[in-house]
């Protein structure tokens, strides 16, 4: 029988094998398996592998794929799909600029008096709307692709519509407040944030600060279209104590939130939670963690744990904290404007170490499993996806004396990942735990066919700290809409700088990586692991120091077998260093005196497997490939040689101002990473990624430039300039 022929059922069950271009080849073939491929149930299939690779479908405002006609959900698929594709082979190029017929783009939409939509110009690949007017731009973020969100540094928050160019609501408080996080709740089309403002003190744990926290709700339709202007709604305040390092709005709908605060007394990470923000009670506990600066923080709700979760230029780290461990350590405000006191040390009830794969000469590698535990400490497991399975292993190295985590002992048994509970006391006179790693094993082969050979030496860091350290972190977790079978991905792309003391130019890589929460393999169990199930949130903002953490999301999987060799710790680079151009940015302590200076922010910014930043760069050595060179007349030897050094000189600071002189918009796209525990590159590679130069507006001045964000979803670059404009930038 013809393929054509067979049922529809058939057909359908043998879609669910096949991937786009599989269905899309099958649709060229007859008009009768053009109708049967088609359908609303195959390109919803195709939706959900989209989403299961992390790329999100270009949706108008808040909508649903429930709420998709057929027509629509097929033209988002294969919208997304042509996103994906083609970054990954070539640059992005301006919308309508290709062969495809088709410039449409949510961005671009605009609505006359009467309502109604109608598409924007071919010749218009760009938007500009405006900014809050007579206001500096402090963070700007889109919310869909109908809505901007923006943070002056008078401290006002401002809704703006990108189809009208209008202001749709704002919050005054009259006062300077610095934005801090902000979370997009899709479902309930209402977004969270967070002000803050320092009330007095240093960078010590005399500090006090108060926190607002913020509801603005949308309204829309089905459709996408709003209904109603949003609103702004308080929904609390709080103080805290302390040198906050980020705020997290873990769980809106459980009114679960959680910040890390530096002790300074003792140089180590404080959780405070309000596990019900109406109430006025809370927990602030000392973890115990050593807080390295040179690490990267975020905090991530896990079922009912709360992790923290820590990288550092080698591995990454997870700490859990039961919800209902904090529970029994939470406190009361004496009166509702008090100041939260730390309760004492209690230490994680679990945790997790999992080193980095670098990239290396080709070779097979196999994971190590390792659990290290000793009687009242906490116990750890290691995953080391480069070393050989070996029976036991009785010697353990630190990664730095820098690092942080759980203290741990070498006692193993690798058969089995099962870690052991220790008791957590609420306070104690231990010193802070370090984070510690075993070193490599090198296990002699045995004629047992069940002996796997080993690999004895791990891939070097082509990065290590010192000298590269963290300029900025960013943690992205999956895009709206998310699937209950959609499993929780994350991935952190982590800006490298290098600094030359002697010429003072500093030198920047891009690293990017994923991870699960938590970071286990197939057959692992912990008494302490807590169970999968499916739950969606997402979130976006800034934080302090204008990293984008996207946390708080329930990272559960559908299912706990994760494929053995993963490639979700690998790291990829954009490994050609370069200068990225970064702003100074006054702190509400500066212009008061009393702070410290902040470090300069990068104009950086990154989406789920996607970065986008401004650079500067040499334009003559890109035009010709070479330099310039001077002739001077001939002198005595001595005239020559200090006319030599003079010319050199200032030929040096030239060179150097030209070269600030020139910048330009980059764009990156890391290879996407499946459910199934692989990376998905089409070059078959492995450790580096393509950066290209996109395009832009004559009218757009880079020099000009305060923020940068990407939306992915809808292939746009949106920046705000000092004039007091936004540019939405489409590709395709």
């Amino acid at each position: 029988m013809s393929l054509h022929l067979l049922p529809y059922d058939l057909l359908l069950n043998i879609a669910s094998y096949l991937e786009y271009v599989d269905v899309h080849v099958l649709q060229l073939t007859c008009k009768s398996l053009y109708y049967s491929f088609t359908t609303r149930p195959v390109y919803r299939k195709l939706a959900t592998d989209l989403l299961r690779r992390c790329r999100p479908l270009p949706l108008k405002g808040f909508q649903r794929l429930g709420d998709l006609s057929t027509n629509r959900l097929i033209y988002s698929v294969n919208k997304a799909h042509q996103y994906e594709h083609a970054w990954l082979v070539r640059a992005p190029r301006p919308i309508g600029s290709g062969s495809t017929a088709d410039i449409h783009n949510n961005y671009l939409d605009r609505e006359n008096l009467q309502g109604s939509t109608a598409m924007s110009s071919p010749k218009n690949w760009y938007k500009v709307v405006r900014a809050p007017p007579g206001e500096e731009v402090d963070w700007l973020s889109p919310i869909t692709s109908s809505y901007t969100l923006c943070a002056t540094k008078s401290g006002k928050v401002v809704c703006w519509d990108v189809q009208t160019d209008t202001c749709l609501a704002e919050w005054n408080p009259g006062e300077r407040w610095e934005l801090w996080k902000c979370r997009v709740e899709f479902e309930d089309k209402m977004v969270y944030f967070t002000m803050a403002k320092v009330l007095h003190g240093s960078y010590d744990d005399s500090r006090v600060m108060e926190f607002s926290l913020m509801r603005l709700q949308f309204y829309e339709n089905s459709l996408g279209k709003k209904t109603a202007c949003p609103t702004f709604s308080p929904v609390t305040s709080f103080k805290t104590v302390g040198v906050v390092m980020n705020i997290f709005l873990l769980d809106p709908s459980a009114k679960l939130l959680s910040a890390f605060v530096w002790v300074s007394s003792s140089n180590t990470i404080g959780l405070f939670v309000l596990l019900d923000w109406e109430k006025d009670e809370y927990v602030f506990i000392d973890t115990g963690i050593e807080c390295v600066m040179s690490s990267n923080w975020s905090c991530i709700l896990f079922q009912r744990n709360i992790v923290i979760h820590c990288e550092d230029s080698d591995a990454a780290f997870q700490h859990f904290y039961p919800l209902a461990l904090l529970e029994s350590h939470s406190r009361r405000l004496k009166t509702k404007g008090a100041t939260p006191t730390l309760s004492g040390r209690l230490t994680p009830s679990e945790s997790i170490v999992k080193r980095f794969t670098f990239p290396a000469p080709r070779h097979h590698s196999i994971r190590r499993l390792t659990n290290l535990n000793v009687a009242g400490v906490t116990p750890i497991t290691v995953i080391d996806s480069q070393t050989a399975i070996s029976s036991n292993t009785n010697s353990t190295s630190a990664i730095s004396s820098l690092s942080s985590s759980a203290e741990s002992s070498s006692s193993s048994n690798i058969s089995s990942t099962t870690s052991l509970t220790s008791p957590s006391s609420p306070s104690s006179n231990t010193p802070p735990p370090l984070q510690v790693l075993p070193q490599p094993i090198i296990s002699s082969p045995s004629p047992s066919p069940a002996t796997i050979a080993p690999v004895s030496i791990l891939n070097p860091n082509p990065y290590p700290f010192p000298p590269w350290y963290p300029e900025s972190a960013h943690f992205v977790r999956q895009w709206w809409p998310t699937l209950p079978s959609v499993p929780r991905i994350s991935c952190t792309v982590v800006l490298l700088a290098s600094h030359d003391p002697v010429t003072h130019k500093t030198r920047f890589v891009l690293a990017q990586h994923y991870f699960r929460v938590p970071m286990r393999v197939n057959g692992s169990s912990s008494a302490t692991a807590p169970s999968y199930q499916a739950h969606s949130k997402s979130d976006k903002g800034k934080g302090k120091g204008r990293d984008i953490n996207t946390e708080g999301e329930d990272d559960s999987i559908a299912t706990p077998d994760l494929i053995i060799d993963d490639d979700a710790m690998r790291l990829w680079y954009v490994s050609t260093p370069f200068e990225v151009v970064c702003l100074e940015d006054p702190s509400l302590e500066e212009e008061d005196g009393d702070g410290v200076q902040e470090r300069p922010r990068p104009l950086v910014a990154v989406d789920f497997g996607h970065a986008v930043w401004i650079e500067y760069y040499d334009k003559q050595v890109q035009s010709e490939g070479t330099r310039r060179t001077h002739s001077k007349p001939t002198r005595s030897h001595n005239n020559q040689k200090q006319q030599h050094q003079d010319d050199q000189q200032h030929d040096e600071f030239q060179e150097a101002q030209e070269f600030q002189e020139h910048k330009r918009l980059r764009f990156v796209t890391f290879p996407p990473f499946t459910d199934d525990g692989r990376i998905r590159d089409i070059r078959e590679g492995w450790g580096g990624a393509e950066v290209r130069t996109l395009n832009i507006p004559p009218e757009l001045d880079l020099h000009s430039v305060e923020t940068i964000n990407i939306d992915q979803s809808q292939g746009a670059v949106i920046l705000s300039v000092k004039e007091g404009k936004i540019f939405i930038l489409c590709y395709e």
